[in-house]
């Protein structure tokens, strides 16, 4: 994973465990074959895949209320 990609989704999700989490499954999802929300000149990982629908905004997420 690019350490440029993870400083720059830090800004759009702070907690880092939720990151990893919404990051995670996103890469289950694009290794099943779900296309990505965004393009890319270069041959990225799906993990650099993730990030960047996170950093672009392509990906939302929701914290469950307790």
């Amino acid at each position: 994973m690019r350490d440029d990609y993870i400083k720059e989704a830090v800004k759009s999700i702070p907690d880092p465990n939720v990151l990893i989490n919404v990051v995670s499954r996103r890469v289950k999802q694009l290794k099943r074959g779900n296309r990505p929300l965004v393009e890319s000149l270069e041959k990225l990982s799906p993990e650099d895949v993730a990030l960047r629908e996170v950093i672009e905004g392509k990906i939302s997420f929701e914290l469950a209320s307790s």
